[in-house]
């Protein structure tokens, strides 16, 4: 692996076993006629059963892995921004380790997410839904409390410990061709590329991400980091964030591909979760298949 990549494959399985005790371990499911759809078998990794109920992959994981690796002795509080799945994420964990925590969330979360991170015992600051006011806000807490900022998609040990789910789906499926990951910041899908591609390169992995926010898929074809220059609309709300420099290079040198998806796409794919496998998800979970039952991945992909 590539020395200019942030994390490696010990930090990951590092990050594992610091935190396999502290964490569900999630199934992986499928179903038959997702998969008479999509032309292929098609694995679901259910992390919608992790705690905090994120679906992000290991959301938990790489959070509670990035507070374990903060000195205990001298850490007064963690700070971060978040949609709100991070945000969950980073509450539960803080409030496991006995630290306080504060979460910047843009005033456009939806209400649920904010309760969640309430009821985790974390404190909630509102800005306005731009990654600038982010990482401003986020910025002024951090002096404000002496805190110590774990960043949502940088930050190596939460890349590392949402890249444990790479090592999950090659124990529970030793047969898989392709890894399918959502991208937002590209935290989860660095840590999966690294683990995966390290172990068994021939594994392609591809990103989703929706149209309306397609950062990834532009600096891929550019070739260069191509942040989204606006905030995004789209129901993937989780994804809204851009790719960052601790994320791209791995996604540069190591995911095949970026597939996009429409918003109709998106709600389609959700749907089917919904009334296939009777799992409840959110869209941003649904952009997988999405992008695996769209045009473009079957007329690129030969799985």
């Amino acid at each position: 692996m590539s020395s200019t990549f942030c994390i490696t494959l010990k930090d990951v399985q590092e990050a594992q076993k610091r935190i396999q005790d502290l964490i569900h371990a999630t199934p992986v499911m499928s179903c038959s006629s997702l998969d008479a759809l999509a032309a292929r078998k098609l694995f679901f990794k259910c992390e919608l059963l992790q705690k905090t109920g994120s679906f992000k992959v290991n959301k938990f994981g790489g959070a509670l892995n990035a507070v374990q690796c903060l000195p205990a002795e001298t850490c007064k509080a963690v700070v971060t921004h978040s949609s709100g799945n991070h945000g969950q994420a980073l509450a539960l964990a803080a409030k496991m380790m006995g630290i306080p925590a504060h979460v910047v969330v843009p005033r456009t979360t939806a209400s649920c997410k904010k309760a969640a991170i309430s009821g985790y015992g974390a404190v909630i600051v509102e800005c306005d839904p731009t990654d600038e006011s982010r990482t401003v806000v986020a910025a002024k807490i951090v002096e404000k409390t002496g805190g110590i900022l774990v960043h949502p998609n940088q930050d190596p040990a939460v890349i590392a410990g949402q890249g444990t789910i790479g090592l999950e789906v090659l124990q529970q499926v030793p047969a898989v061709e392709a890894l399918v990951v959502p991208v937002g910041g590209g935290g989860m899908l660095a840590g999966i590329a690294v683990a995966v591609k390290t172990i068994k390169p021939d594994v392609r992995i591809y990103a989703a991400e929706p149209l309306n926010a397609n950062d990834c898929y532009r600096s891929k074809v550019n070739g260069v980091l191509t942040p989204n220059l606006q905030p995004p609309t789209t129901i993937a709300d989780a994804v809204k964030t851009s790719i960052g420099p601790n994320t791209w290079p791995v996604i540069r040198d190591l995911v095949d591909d970026v597939f996009v998806v429409t918003e109709e796409e998106i709600k389609h794919a959700t749907q089917l979760v919904w009334e296939r496998m009777k799992l409840l998800i959110e869209p941003t979970a649904g952009l997988g298949l999405a992008a695996v039952l769209s045009k473009r991945f079957q007329e690129r992909t030969q799985i």
